[in-house]
């Protein structure tokens, strides 16, 4: 008889904290990422989603209905709602910088982001550090904690 012992082993994956400016103590927690959910502060508990991610679209705490959805991102560019129209482009994300609606000029960035940190505009300052990233988000994933950042908190 030949027994065969198998180990498997889960490892729990670390929510990605986010912290006001420079700061990455426990007590400046904003949020935290984790499971395609953005949570306030340090919480885990479902009645502290502030949004949750699906594919490419961030609804309101738990939901997933369609009348839900915040935003929609297709190719860097972040619509109001469920719309892919170029008239409710909200921002558009390329090469780290966050630029206002459609454009992709220098003058309307509205954030840059490098290294973890984002930045207010084309600086990198750290007096201009608006919040820092500890750990890898996707594009949904950072678009969910900017919603969380300027319009929940």
């Amino acid at each position: 008889m030949i027994t065969v012992l198998v180990s498997v082993s889960i490892s729990a994956v670390e929510p990605v904290k986010i912290y006001k400016g420079t700061s990455v103590y426990s007590s400046d927690v904003i949020c935290n990422v984790s499971n395609g959910k953005v949570y306030r502060k340090n919480s885990v508990y479902s009645s502290d989603v502030v949004c949750n991610i699906r594919e490419n679209k961030i609804y309101k705490a738990n939901s997933v209905y369609s009348s839900d959805v915040i935003f929609t991102i297709r190719d860097g560019k972040v619509y109001s709602g469920n719309s892919v129209y170029t008239s409710d482009i909200v921002m558009t994300i390329r090469d780290g910088k966050i630029y206002k609606g459609t454009s992709v000029y220098s003058s309307d960035i509205i954030a840059t982001v490098r290294d973890g940190k984002v930045y207010k505009g084309t600086s990198v300052y750290s007096s201009d550090i608006m919040f820092t990233i500890k750990g890898y988000l996707t594009i949904e994933e950072f678009v969910a904690v900017w919603y969380m950042v300027f319009y929940a908190w």
